[in-house]
């Protein structure tokens, strides 16, 4: 392979914030964020789903709510009154 054509490969760690599960593994990505783990420094990339907190993956429903967003929602659409006829 040539040095010069091919991107570096750098140690990643994704981690899901719904679940707070890391991801230990090897990407060109990079994060300003970086951590000691085992005694090898990984780049720490932010997600807020994954594999292990989609439901397509877990089979199961769940709300991942990061800023109050369905708060917001169900304040701006909420009816005050029923409609008249």
């Amino acid at each position: 392979m040539k040095a010069e054509v091919h991107p570096k490969l750098n140690n990643v760690c994704f981690l899901d914030v719904a679940t707070g599960k890391r991801f230990l593994t090897r990407s060109t990505m990079k994060s300003a964020r970086t951590e000691t783990i085992d005694g090898s420094e990984y780049f720490i990339v932010i997600r807020d789903v994954t594999m292990d907190s989609h439901p397509a993956y877990t089979g199961e429903k769940r709300l991942v709510d990061t800023a109050g967003r369905v708060e917001k929602f169900t304040t701006k659409f909420k009816r005050s009154a029923p409609a008249k006829k």
